[in-house]
């Protein structure tokens, strides 16, 4: 049988705006509303594979239930601009996916839905309707299933279904709507008469009409025939109002809402704007699907070449680079002046390394790795897109060629002849990065630094792995007792780690204060433990077991089994990640084991140097707030630095209003918090629960810091301001960051808007400022003639690997090419160390 899917237009889009977190692109659309639509849309696409599909959408327009009552859905809110601005892109978006968008004026999409629905049921059509409202319930019957979305699910409405949960029959719950009414829609029902009161007269009377016949028939308390009697006419009132229209002039067919087919050209530039990644996704995997015909072959329209052609070519450098099933290459941005060589990749590799041509890659260290698990030198990389489209968008959610040939060159991605996409969208970036002031920040130091951090992975970082086995079996000794001594405190033995039971455990037997909830119940994150640390000694031993646990499946037992036979392990940068421009570090993560615990500072002890070796380890002090103080310009700030006295005394000294020397370690502390605070955008009420003061003295440090160092609050100021005006803000290196949030209505939005105004430039700079530091130190390690190479980067700290005999004179460079990565006001200072591990270096 064929099936209608008719979609209620506005009530999924209220829906999922409402009960998605928002969402936004970098120039400030909204999208979670319209990000939830297609997913639903998508989704019951899937499942019922409708053969006719029609999205039904209101009108400003009074209708004609406005002229019977003009009350009608009067005193709802206004429609938030963040959700109005979706509804277009909503209709574009169904439209493309093969859907028909109705409207009409004096009709209701309910309306629209009826007379689809009536009209599919004449025909001997199953229909389905989609929305989030329950009049639609009213049109529920043997042939139309209605799905009504809820908050976290899709209830699937049938006779039975409808029956078993209200006790009535679908065609009985208009009556029910004209006695109990409507709020949202503003239909008075009868005054004083609920849901619950509705339903059983219905069910008592079967409709409206015998209902109000005789009403002494229906042993009625006094009360309610009170109500009845003097809501009679509200009461048929109602039920014209809640009574869905099934015989809209559409002047329409089923055949004329036909599903048509998805047009994926203009899906792709909906969702290149929309920054919707995972939707294409979906499209690339379809487009895998219609692909994969049995003996069938993808043809090409590259020329074809073999290996010996290949050496011949008549190659104009730089040529652009793709890696596939085949190589493909172009040198032009004509599609006549690609090829793809008719031979296995590795192969054409090895030819490509031999000829002295520079390339335009998409990924350069990947490609470096692939070269090298070959065996082949590395090649002479000219333009990396990955980077230069990383540095145009750091907080893009996807940087494939086929996403960025819709955002750069509105054209789809030549998947016929992918060098030539690679060598247009080089063109187009480069273009728009010279316009941004940004071509400097890729050509000198994130391009160049691809190389870098492929060698630090490929050397790796050594570790004792003996060590690693005995910490792990120091940790399950740990674990055991801390079990132990949770298990006596509870009482009783329990799943440690399953959030339920521990809950129960907390707030049930031992009955602490609840401080949240969740929808799967208690809540028992870190946030709630350290709040209940005053009440109960049990928290202190869940805490260390929790993080024993983490720290033995973490790294312990993770770094054992990740390291290679000569006990090194190989960590991954990952330099198009992070929305600062910072590295991040995964598989294994190595940047993010704690320095204040003292579980991580001994597992340091397990990374070591190889035999004969040492570690150099330097680290940049205070870097962000000496950038700050720089950038800002405030002169109390630069002056502390300068003096040499420890920035965090002399902030305590002049806000706290007491001497240098009296400066207390307590005072120092809560210094030191707001001023790192500062650069975040801190507020009072975190500053608070920070440094454990009351909100009031919380708001007063801030308040005397801002006085006390007002360059910086200006400055913080006016990027806020810049950020509001350009939408974005941007480095010292010209490095950008969209902030959206910035021009949001709600405030929660605004306020994360401005705090990433006022600290990415900084977070930003300091960045950029270790990245430059790295590619100085691994150029200053080579010129020397030394063996010495970086093996790992933390933030603002590098460590390099050397042997015994250079440490001395590895120290020496990494202070001078780390100090003199960057010429500031305020200069930057280094701390190198030298130790056989990471942790004799601290």
């Amino acid at each position: 049988m064929k099936k209608l899917l008719v979609i209620d237009g506005n009530s999924i889009l209220n829906r999922q705006y409402y009960g998605i977190r928002p969402l936004s692109t970098k120039s400030g659309l909204f999208t979670n509303a319209v990000f939830g639509f297609t997913k639903v849309l998508l989704s019951q696409m899937e499942s019922l594979k409708p053969d006719y599909m029609a999205v039904a959408f209101d009108l400003k327009e009074k209708t004609f239930r406005h002229k019977t009552y003009d009350a009608y859905k009067a005193g709802r809110h206004a429609m938030p601009e963040e959700l109005a601005m979706q509804f277009p892109y909503a209709k574009k978006t169904a439209e493309a996916l093969g859907a028909s968008v109705l409207s009409l004026a004096g009709y209701e999409a309910d309306d629209i839905l009826g007379t689809l629905s009536a009209l599919a049921e004449a025909e001997g059509v199953e229909a389905y309707v989609l929305t989030g409202d329950k009049d639609s319930l009213q049109l529920v019957s043997e042939k139309t299933t209605v799905l009504l979305a809820g908050n976290h699910d899709l209830t699937h409405y049938t006779p039975d279904v409808f029956f078993d949960k209200y006790g009535v029959k679908p065609c009985q719950f208009i009556d029910v709507k004209a006695l109990m009414g409507d709020s949202s829609d503003n239909i008075p029902g009868v005054a004083g008469i609920g849901e619950k009161t509705a339903l059983k007269l219905i069910a008592q009377s079967g409709d409206l009409d015998r209902l109000f016949a005789d009403l002494s028939t229906w042993k009625l308390t006094p009360s309610v025939l009170k109500k009845l009697t003097e809501g009679k006419d509200s009461a048929y009132l109602s039920r014209f109002l809640a009574t869905i229209e099934r015989k809209v002039p559409l002047g329409l067919s089923l055949e004329d809402i036909a599903l048509r087919k998805k047009d994926k050209s203009t899906l792709r530039a909906l969702f290149v704007e929309l920054e919707f990644t995972a939707f294409d996704r979906i499209l690339a995997e379809e487009d895998a699907e219609e692909k994969a015909i049995p003996e069938v072959k993808a043809m090409v329209s590259a020329k074809q070449v073999t290996l010996d052609e290949l050496v011949a070519l008549p190659l104009a450098s730089p040529v652009a680079l793709y890696l596939a099933d085949r190589v493909y290459l172009a040198d032009g941005d004509a599609p006549e002046r690609g090829y793809v060589v008719d031979a296995e990749v590795k192969d054409a590799l090895g030819v490509l390394v031999t000829l002295p041509h520079d390339y335009i890659v998409f990924d350069s260290k990947q490609l470096y790795h692939t070269l090298s698990a070959w065996g082949m030198d590395l090649p002479s990389i000219a333009y990396d897109l990955l980077l230069a489209a990383y540095v145009l968008d750091a907080s893009s959610p996807s940087y494939d060629p086929e996403r960025l040939s819709l955002a750069y060159l509105s054209a789809e991605f030549p998947k016929d002849n992918p060098a030539v996409g690679i060598y247009r969208l080089m063109q187009a970036t480069e273009k728009k990065m010279e316009e941004e002031g940004s071509a400097s920040l890729y050509h000198n130091i994130e391009a160049p630094l691809a190389k870098v951090l492929f060698a630090m992975e490929k050397r790796g970082f050594m570790v004792d792995r003996p060590m690693l086995a005995a910490f792990s079996l120091l940790l399950d000794t740990a674990i055991s007792n801390y079990a132990k001594d949770i298990y006596d405190l509870a009482g009783r033995e329990f799943n440690i780690n399953s959030p339920k039971q521990l809950g129960e455990v907390l707030f049930e037997d031992l009955s602490l204060p609840v401080v949240k909830k969740t929808k799967s119940g208690y809540s028992t994150d870190a946030d709630v433990l350290e709040k209940l640390r005053p009440y109960h000694p049990i928290i202190d031993f869940i805490t260390e077991y929790r993080q024993a646990v983490k720290f033995k499946a973490t790294y312990a037992d993770a770094l054992y089994k990740l390291a290679d036979e000569g006990g090194r392990v190989h960590t991954s940068f990952n330099q198009t990640v992070t929305a600062t421009g910072r590295l991040s570090s995964t598989e294994p993560n190595l940047q993010n084991i704690p320095v204040r615990t003292e579980l991580g500072r001994e597992l340091r002890r397990a990374f070591t140097a190889k035999e004969g070796h040492l570690l150099v380890d330097a680290d940049y002090s205070q870097i962000e707030l000496r950038i700050l103080a720089a950038l800002s310009g405030d002169r109390r700030m630069i002056e502390a630095f300068l003096s040499g006295v420890d920035i965090h005394s002399v902030t305590a000294s002049q806000v706290f209003k007491v001497p240098l020397d009296a400066v207390t370690p307590e005072l120092r502390k809560r210094a030191k918090a707001v001023n790192f605070g500062i650069v975040y955008g801190i507020g009072a009420f975190s500053l608070a629960g920070d440094i454990g003061v009351s909100m009031k003295e919380a708001s007063g440090y801030i308040k005397d810091y801002k006085e006390t160092y007002s360059g910086v609050d200006a400055y913080l100021g006016k990027l806020i301001a810049d950020g509001k005006a350009n939408g974005y803000v941007t480095t010292h290196f010209g490095r950008r960051r969209y902030i959206p949030e910035l021009t949001a209505q709600k405030q929660a939005l605004k306020s994360f808007g401005e705090r990433v105004a006022m600290n990415s430039p900084i977070q930003g700079m300091a960045a950029d400022v270790i990245k430059i530091a790295m590619l100085r130190v691994e150029e200053a390690l080579e010129k020397a003639g030394l063996q010495a190479r970086l093996v790992l980067q933390v933030h603002d700290e590098l460590i390099v690997e050397c042997p015994e005999a250079e440490a001395e004179a590895v120290r020496d460079i990494l202070v001078r090419e780390m100090e003199g990565a960057v010429s500031l006001a305020v200069p930057l200072t280094v701390e190198a160390n030298i130790g056989k591990t990471w942790y004799d270096c601290k």
